[in-house]
């Protein structure tokens, strides 16, 4: 039997930050759980403490083993990257914390990993997501971000595995 795996796919935001929890068994993957942490019209620093404490919450009640995010990006506003860079680097430090293993993947990565193409739009995420863990419903668009960070993780470790059974070298599981 496959050991199950559980992956915290995290899409931060400074005003928004996406969750995504999974669990991976072989090549299946199941929907945990999901959903967004919402930051109030507050000073940088308390929302920035508000991602921390949350992930660190969804950390200590789902106990993943894995810890997926997106990498950052270029921004065209210089006071939205840094703060986008804050909230990103306290999500790191509630993973690193809880000694998680941290994977990071940039958007076009994890869009052509779950949509097949680098330049999808949210929507095309969103639905592919859906498909993919087999949800009934919509999937908040930030939420369907993280899942597809956490998708795209465990695509990484099933080729990992495959690599390893083949007797490949792959820095993921060795």
């Amino acid at each position: 039997m496959a050991k199950i795996i559980r992956i915290l796919g995290i899409d931060p935001g400074s005003r928004v930050t996406g969750y995504g929890i999974i669990d991976v068994c072989g090549q299946e993957t199941r929907y945990v759980d999901s959903g967004c942490i919402r930051l109030a019209d507050e000073e940088m620093p308390l929302r920035l403490m508000k991602i921390h404490n949350s992930i660190g919450e969804l950390v200590a009640t789902y106990k993943p083993q894995e810890f997926a995010i997106e990498a950052i990006f270029v921004h065209k506003n210089p006071a939205s990257a840094l703060k986008l860079g804050q909230a990103r680097g306290v999500a790191l430090c509630a993973a690193v914390l809880a000694q998680l293993p941290i994977s990071e993947y940039a958007a076009k990565a994890i869009k052509q990993a779950v949509v097949g193409k680098g330049s999808a739009d949210k929507a095309q995420v969103q639905y592919m997501v859906k498909i993919l863990l087999n949800r009934v419903g919509a999937v908040q668009a930030d939420a369907a971000d993280a899942l597809a960070v956490a998708l795209t993780h465990a695509h990484h470790l099933q080729t990992a595995l495959m690599q390893k059974k083949a007797g490949l070298k792959n820095t993921l599981l060795d």
